[in-house]
């Protein structure tokens, strides 16, 4: 896997002394976080931990207590709606589901982003588009096929191809491999390299999955009780004296 180099060290997303609680419930408790151009980090944790509270904050679906939020130069609590709007265009966010529209065909489900926010294009560079980025996710056959004809890993393909026709700079990927097998879960955990590669993305990926954060992760952030407990590479990160986070590798277990 691609390495990030200082020379690729321009900060794409910057977190500092986050907070956000949910009465008395404090679900992240001072969270920093850094990620890189082209680097994929992952957010590691188990289920409630906050990573899905951290991405939703990111893309300003819920405002933090406190904090500072920086996504491509621009400070989320700075923004008006219309801003965020602006900015959402540049991130792409993969849901656990994959929020396809039941009642649309793929090329439907695909075409509707470009349609709503790419008004300019013409009818054929829509048809490019969705040809090429069917092509990207290896699904170019299923283009007339309705959503409840495709396997729950096609669904999920289409889904990041959906996120990906916008060409975003940055990709949130929410428990990307929940709900696979190993087989498809291993296959989606190479489309998140691909998707690096081909579209020069930065990434957060948040899972509870050692094997997906061991294999598309270039950095490990490890979240446990609201905090970032440790950060590193997959070999840097476990095995730890942490008890804590002995015990999440071990229910984890990798073979």
């Amino acid at each position: 896997m691609e390495q990030v180099t200082n020379i690729q060290k321009e900060s794409v997303i910057q977190i500092r002394k986050l907070h956000k609680s949910f009465g008395e419930n404090k679900v992240l408790r001072s969270v920093d976080l850094d990620v890189f151009s082209r680097e994929n980090v992952v957010v590691l944790g188990r289920s409630g931990s906050g990573k899905s509270v951290l991405i939703k904050i990111i893309v300003g679906l819920l405002k933090p207590d406190s904090g500072e939020v920086i996504v491509l130069g621009q400070n989320l609590k700075l923004l008006d709606e219309k801003g965020l709007q602006a900015l959402r265009l540049s991130i792409g966010f993969s849901f656990q589901n994959s929020a396809l529209y039941d009642s649309m065909t793929v090329k439907e489900n695909l075409e509707f982003p470009l349609v709503r926010n790419r008004k300019h294009l013409s009818q054929s560079q829509i048809d490019n588009e969705v040809h090429q980025v069917l092509d990207d996710v290896g699904l170019s056959q299923t283009i007339h096929q309705m959503p409840a004809e495709l396997s729950g890993g096609q669904r999920k393909r289409i889904g990041i191809a959906r996120t990906l026709i916008l060409r975003p700079r940055i990709m949130l990927y929410d428990e990307p491999t929940a709900g696979l097998d190993p087989t498809t879960s291993l296959e989606i955990n190479n489309l998140i390299k691909e998707v690096r590669e081909k579209y020069h993305t930065s990434s957060i990926v948040i899972t509870h999955d050692l094997t997906c954060a061991r294999q598309t992760g270039d950095r490990i952030a490890m979240l446990l009780d609201g905090q970032f407990v440790t950060q590193g590479k997959f070999d840097e990160v476990f095995p730890s004296k942490n008890e804590k986070i002995q015990s999440f590798y071990n229910y984890n277990f990798i073979q």
